[in-house]
């Protein structure tokens, strides 16, 4: 029975484990996994997405304005005719009456429907590179909304994963820092003993205390750093805080390739900002084509009604009709085609202060592009010397662990007999601690340096290519 009762119970004990890893590796977020998820989630991306999609509506605005103008009017109206010699121009928000009648001696009353129903068209077909050059601004526009998305892509990926990254080691630095606790509380407990037995010196136990809540203290400040951690990366992905399962098998890994075919030109963030430089000089040849002068071709359709019959006379008051049917009714109708051109002869002096102001800013942009390609160059061969400094710790820390410990078990056994002092198991411990935290790091700092790389050559491709 005893038999069978022990056997069921590990069998249980086995099955929970097994559920636990199930459930873990179910709930696990692979680095893969979150940057999905940020370039789904993030408002910003979002923003520069609805960006795109309104410049490229202002491309296809920009083509339409090719079309003629073909405006129609309806208006009817009641209202008197009475004609007077005089000269007037019609003003910028001011508006008059347009009435057609006889130059009567006096004033007249006599009032009456009318009505009008036009078609009008204007086409300028010739603008001499004007609405050619708008176009292409604004297609260049485009291109330069579409390269910051892909930039702000790049870039969020490379935050995502460099967050992700600073999360392991954050929670791996909670784990260092409970094991080191347990070890600290386990050489208290050995410490009192000996002293409660008179075999160490009563300061010993104060030595065991005051490590076992240094220990504790630098636990919280491990747990405050990977909450701070934790919290900026469900930032990132736009997800609620929560507690985050990650793949620890970067602690155990090294990449297998470091190398790229990618230029620094080729990076999103430079290509960004040769795109603006290229708005920029769109934007300055639109400006030196808007004062070429525009041909157009234009027509008009007309039909009239009035009241007011042809032979109306203001003296007699008759032939006019209030009825309001035989004043909508069109009776006349004129129609007239021509051609024209214009052009604002000072608009030359205008808009040269304008190009001026525009060249500044491409100058600017080209000053911004030089920048940012430098910086990235230096940032390419730092992380090659990361790379190197990350492999030669990659070999190094396995020896300085396995020393640290050996050296901290030696220390605890001849502390429990009498041959070492309490000094000498503090040393020991803050070593192994050390030795741990080198170990933990050292696989992280050669992805990180290679995210580095990633993010300078432009090639996130050689980072995401080796990570789940």
């Amino acid at each position: 029975m005893m038999k069978v009762f022990f056997s069921q119970a590990i069998l249980s004990i086995v099955a929970v484990l097994f559920l636990q890893i199930v459930y873990a590796q179910q709930h696990q977020l692979t680095l893969s996994d979150a940057i999905r998820t940020g370039l789904n989630n993030y408002q910003s991306i979002q923003a520069k997405r609805n960006y795109v999609n309104a410049s490229a509506a202002i491309v296809q605005n920009a083509k339409n304005q090719y079309l003629p103008d073909v405006t129609a009017s309806i208006q009817q109206a009641y209202g008197t005719i009475n004609g007077q010699f005089g000269v007037y121009s019609a003003m910028a928000g001011a508006s008059t009456v347009a009435s057609s009648g006889l130059t009567n001696a006096t004033q007249n009353w006599t009032a009456a429907f009318g009505s009008i129903y036009l078609i009008n068209t204007n086409w300028e077909f010739v603008s001499f590179g004007r609405l050619h050059s708008k176009i292409d601004i604004a297609s260049k526009q485009l291109l330069l909304d579409s390269a910051n998305l892909t930039q702000e892509k790049f870039v969020q990926s490379v935050k995502i994963a460099g967050a992700y990254l600073n999360l392991l080691i954050a929670q791996r630095f909670v784990q260092n820092a409970q094991a080191n606790v347990d070890r600290a509380g386990f050489v208290q407990q050995t410490v009192i003993a000996r002293t409660k037995s008179g075999l160490n010196p009563g300061v010993d136990s104060s030595i065991a205390n005051s490590d076992l809540s240094a220990a504790k203290l630098v636990l919280i400040q491990s747990i405050n750093t990977e909450q701070q951690q934790r919290n900026q990366l469900c930032q990132l992905i736009n997800i609620v805080p929560d507690v985050l399962t990650l793949d620890t098998a970067y602690f155990f890994n090294q990449p297998n390739q470091y190398n790229t075919s990618f230029a620094v030109d080729s990076n999103p963030q430079v290509l960004f900002y040769k795109s603006r430089i290229n708005q920029s000089l769109s934007a300055e040849k639109y400006l030196q084509k808007s004062i070429n002068p525009g041909v157009n071709l234009f027509g008009s359709f007309q039909g009239k009604g009035s009241g007011f019959d042809y032979d109306y006379s203001a003296v007699t008051n008759a032939n006019y009709s209030k009825n309001y049917f035989d004043g909508i009714n069109p009776s006349r109708y004129n129609y007239l085609v021509g051609l024209g051109i214009s052009w604002n002869i000072v608009s030359l002096a205008k808009i040269k202060q304008q190009v001026k102001a525009q060249q500044f800013v491409t100058a600017a942009y080209q000053n911004e592009y030089d920048l940012v390609n430098t910086q990235l160059k230096d940032q390419l061969l730092l992380s090659d010397q990361q790379i190197e400094n990350s492999i030669k710790s990659i070999k190094e820390v396995p020896f300085e662990y396995k020393a640290a410990s050996d050296a901290y078990l030696q220390k605890t056994v001849l502390y429990k007999n009498g041959l070492a002092n309490i000094v000498d198991v503090q040393q020991a411990l803050y070593n192994l601690n050390r030795a741990e935290t080198d170990r933990s790091v050292a696989y992280i700092n050669i992805w990180q340096a290679l995210l580095l790389k990633s993010a300078a050559s432009g090639d996130f491709d050689l980072f995401m290519k080796q990570v789940k």
